[in-house]
């Protein structure tokens, strides 16, 4: 028993030498696919968002994460032709017929759709890398949204803080100290902006 499974697995050994390549194709050719999908992804996102994403960062924010961005795409590009090189090979070669040329061939393109599948994963990676670079970037340095502090008159006192909304029954404050106050319309002395809470009258 033990004797057939050692001349079956050298079966397959000697077999291998001749699946190799094809294996390595279609492997090749999930990665080209799943790299082109990635970069087609990317340039639709920068193109529908990034402009309006990007207005929020400060200028040397904006010049890395815009950076980081465009070297992703260049990365992921690269990866995608060479995962089409390592599936189809070089265009325009010659196979000889010869069985010994046509097994150092043979030996020499599974060496280059090795090296080229190398490279194109790395690609991938290095590429996805610089977008969570350029989105953690994005998410860390983005300006705060514009707040609108005003000082409200009450008949009960004066409230200064951010204006949060008004309508015909209330107006809305949020203050550091208090949170949110509402005061009813009807006690409402008068409200006008201020630069900040802390400026004199």
């Amino acid at each position: 028993m033990t004797a057939h499974s050692d001349r079956r697995w050298a079966e397959l050994a000697r077999e291998l030498e001749f699946t190799t390549l094809p294996e390595l194709r279609k492997q090749a050719e999930g990665w080209r696919t799943g790299l082109t999908g990635l970069t087609a992804l990317l340039a639709v996102l920068v193109l529908l968002k990034g402009r309006d994403d990007l207005t929020a960062l400060p200028d040397w924010a904006r010049n890395t994460a815009a950076g980081l961005v465009m070297s992703s795409f260049g990365l992921l590009l690269i990866g995608s032709l060479l995962a089409v090189r390592a599936a189809h090979g070089a265009p325009g070669r010659e196979i000889l017929l010869g069985g010994q040329e046509l097994r150092r061939w043979t030996e020499q393109e599974v060496s280059r759709v090795r090296r080229a599948l190398g490279r194109a994963t790395a690609c991938c990676v290095l590429g996805v890398v610089l977008v969570v670079g350029a989105l953690v970037l994005a998410w860390m340095t983005t300006k705060a949204a514009p707040t609108h502090p005003v000082e409200l008159r009450t008949e009960s006192g004066v409230v200064c803080g951010e204006l949060i909304g008004a309508d015909r029954r209330n107006i809305t404050v949020r203050t550091e100290a208090e949170g949110m106050v509402v005061a009813p319309q009807a006690t409402v002395v008068s409200v006008r902006p201020t630069p900040s809470c802390g400026a004199t009258p």
